[in-house]
């Protein structure tokens, strides 16, 4: 905001120096920050205080013959994938990435866990939050706790783990992290094919999600509201395997086997500085769904969505771009929420610059008892309302 002071950064590096900041830090607000890459996720808020955490970087154990590393919340996520690589294993979370090229691969694990991130490859193993064993945080009072994995303390009776993913920092600092992996496959392999429209793209995504060639990942692409829906699925294993896997799929649902991926497959549309819209639903209504954004991009002038809508619909989470306009986004998001109620989903606004997340709803309404247990655990673990604070309404 305009005049307000920039908040001080401090960049401690143990996890005792951390509990320290925190427990000095005099009733004055505090937000963690990692790799910088989710700046611009979440509810915005300028805090007195920011706590660098990247300096707590250190890979602490990885056990390879267990599938298990211990690591400190700071280690970026592609420092840890090429340390893993180096015993053919790897942590299965996707690094998201854009159509204009961009690429967060400067992410933290702990920044991971804090916004509960996942990609195409969660049809078959999962958000990072199941790849979680234990966790250890810094509480707002400097509290250290830990949970799971390695460890034999628990707090408050919580599983530390799934509170804190997808918490954006409300709750605690993430400070290291013990985690499971899986082996790199030795072989993968894509099925693509065109389907005329929505219907028969559901048709294949849910022919493709549900056999027995099991999958790593089921994406779909469309560039505009009446071009065809690419669909493609991600098929990792033995190189025997995956060949008679992907020859088997796409002759079930008339597609072709390619070696590699399709240009869209992964990405998000746009870029990282601009405006995405995440959609999550039921599977089942994944044609209405399309219809929905296609309702929202003629239904009011000049929002600016993007025709691209894309994402992993075999578990019914989509993504759209929209120009980065307060006046664009929340037109956009008020005809989306209220169409996709209806099916029972929801619409988050994942990113957009600060001045857009402090003028529209970011997350959309909760019901009125998920957002009150939300607000009493909030209550438990930052008393006092240090932290980031929830920007959950009541429907």
């Amino acid at each position: 905001m305009p005049g307000q002071a920039a908040p001080e950064v401090v960049t401690p590096d143990t996890v005792e120096a951390v509990s320290t900041v925190l427990r000095d830090a005099d009733g004055r607000t505090v937000t963690p920050r990692g790799g910088g890459t989710k700046d611009r996720w979440g509810t915005p808020r300028r805090p007195d205080l920011t706590v660098d955490l990247s300096r707590l970087d250190r890979i602490i154990d990885h056990a390879a013959g267990d599938m298990v590393v211990q690591v400190q919340a700071g280690v970026r996520l592609d420092t840890l994938d090429a340390e893993l690589a180096r015993a053919g294993q790897q942590l299965a979370v996707d690094t998201p990435s854009y159509d204009n090229g961009a690429v967060l691969d400067a992410g933290t694990v702990g920044g991971a866990l804090a916004v509960g991130l996942a990609g195409p490859r969660r049809l078959r193993y999962g958000t990072v939050r199941d790849l979680l064993l234990g966790v250890r945080m810094v509480r707002a009072d400097g509290t250290v706790a830990t949970s799971g994995g390695r460890v034999v303390k628990n707090v408050a009776g919580y599983d530390l783990g799934k509170l804190l993913c997808g918490s954006y920092g409300t709750l605690g600092l993430i400070v290291e992290a013990t985690l499971r992996l899986h082996p790199v496959p030795a072989a993968t392999a894509w099925v693509e094919v065109d389907a005329p429209g929505p219907a028969q793209a559901y048709a294949a995504v849910r022919a493709l999600a549900g056999s027995q060639h099991a999958p790593s990942a089921v994406e779909i692409d469309r560039a505009g509201a009446d071009a065809p829906v690419a669909v493609a699925a991600l098929f990792e294993g033995t190189a025997g395997g995956v060949a008679a896997r992907a020859e088997a799929a796409a002759a079930m649902v008339g597609g072709t086997v390619r070696p590699s991926a399709p240009e869209w497959f992964g990405r998000w549309p746009g870029g990282p500085d601009g405006a995405l819209v995440e959609l999550t639903f039921p599977p089942a209504a994944l044609a209405d769904v399309i219809g929905v954004i296609d309702a929202a991009g003629s239904e009011v002038a000049g929002t600016g969505a993007s025709p691209v809508v894309r994402g992993s619909a075999a578990v019914a989470r989509l993504h759209i771009a929209l120009d980065p306009e307060v006046e664009v986004v929340a037109a956009a998001l008020a005809i989306l929420r209220k169409s996709i109620a209806a099916y029972g989903g929801y619409a988050v606004l994942r990113h957009a610059p600060e001045a857009v997340r402090a003028a529209v709803d970011v997350w959309g309404p909760m019901p009125a008892g998920a957002l009150e247990l939300m607000h009493r655990v909030k209550d438990q673990f930052d008393p006092q309302h240090r932290l980031p604070q929830m920007g959950w309404r009541h429907e």
